[in-house]
């Protein structure tokens, strides 16, 4: 019992030291930032520390109209307050990984497969067919990440960027009720906003930034951000082989804002992804996903999700840093997702 409550007592020191780390600090505190260059850079998006501390000087000096010079140190100034950019032993870095939160999804060999769960502060990215069960996958796992940590939620709330109209508040209902929550409830966790194009879709994650600082405010935490689906408008926007290093450019840009958000927020970042068909693969399965070398690179979980018999779904891990490459089979319910 000792060791447990020493334990118990670990974890919330831990814990204390992530939301100290996040304390606010006015962007008037930099040097070289006055009130003018403040508002400047609140009004482009970088309204916290940590969003200039990971901003590069070209960015920071066209937002507020800054010699690179000046960007660069008032930079380096917000990397200090925010205690980013530095060398630090492996160690540290496994200590501050104890911090990285689990969702689970509802099935336990889903769960293994991801070593635990969906993790805060990475990309999961799933990919396959249309109706494979990415869709399915987001909605359990906005209802999942508002659970307690003792039954594999985060005591969190969700920011979901729809491309496709594909949020049903209707299935959040029947998902919520199988987990025993206030429909309610779990519903006005969820804030969704509808992306009507590639660029209204990166900006949608400035706002989910602001959304994110404002909620944290009122003592809720952003835990879980699903965009459903990533490549949907640029695929349909930029046609053809001329449009291709554009495309993959900003492709590149949105990826690693969402990969901020997650290290900023300790989210869960999760992407659905579309697939093409290679007609001149012989051999093997021919259907790839959508967005090449660049979302292959950046995104820290790809699972490839196929149909099965009826209810049935075989998801594979494709990649991932730690976890080798398996199968996990599970079933889509009325319920949500469960075992078979």
């Amino acid at each position: 019992m000792a060791k447990n409550n020493k334990k118990e007592e670990k974890n919330e020191k831990n814990e204390e030291l992530v939301e100290e780390s996040f304390r606010e600090i006015d962007l008037e505190e930099l040097p070289n930032v006055g009130p003018s260059t403040a508002e400047k850079l609140r009004e482009a998006g970088y309204s916290t520390i940590e969003a200039i501390a990971v901003a590069s000087p070209q960015e920071l000096s066209s937002a507020a109209d800054i010699p690179e010079s000046t960007a660069a140190k008032i930079i380096a100034a917000a990397r200090k307050f925010a205690n980013i950019g530095g060398f630090e032993t492996g160690l540290t870095i496994l200590e501050r990984r104890k911090n990285i939160g689990k969702i689970t999804t509802g099935s336990k060999a889903l769960d293994d497969l991801l070593g635990g769960g969906v993790e805060t502060q990475a990309i999961t990215e799933l990919f396959g067919e249309f109706g494979s069960g990415k869709t399915q996958i987001c909605h359990q796992l906005a209802v999942n990440v508002q659970l307690p940590k003792e039954k594999g939620g985060l005591n969190g709330v969700v920011v979901v960027i729809d491309t496709e109209g594909t949020f049903r508040p209707e299935r959040i209902v029947q998902m919520a009720k199988a987990k025993d929550l206030d429909p309610d409830v779990a519903l006005e966790n969820i804030y969704v906003a509808q992306a009507y194009n590639s660029n209204h879709q990166m900006l949608l994650v400035d706002n989910a930034k602001e959304l994110a600082n404002k909620l944290r405010k009122e003592g809720k935490h952003v835990r879980l951000l699903v965009v459903d689906s990533l490549t949907a408008h640029f695929r349909a926007e930029y046609i053809g082989r001329g449009t291709l290093a554009d495309r993959q450019q900003k492709l590149n840009r949105h990826l690693h804002d969402l990969l901020r958000f997650g290290e900023l927020f300790n989210a869960a970042i999760v992407v659905t992804n579309q697939v093409m068909a290679k007609p001149d693969q012989f051999f093997g399965d021919p259907t790839k996903p959508v967005g090449g070398h660049i979302v292959a690179h950046t995104a820290t979980f790809r699972v490839y999700l196929r149909k099965s018999k009826g209810e049935l779904r075989v998801a594979r891990l494709i990649d991932s840093p730690h976890l080798p490459e398996a199968e996990a089979v599970f079933k889509i319910t009325e319920r949500g997702i469960e075992d078979k």
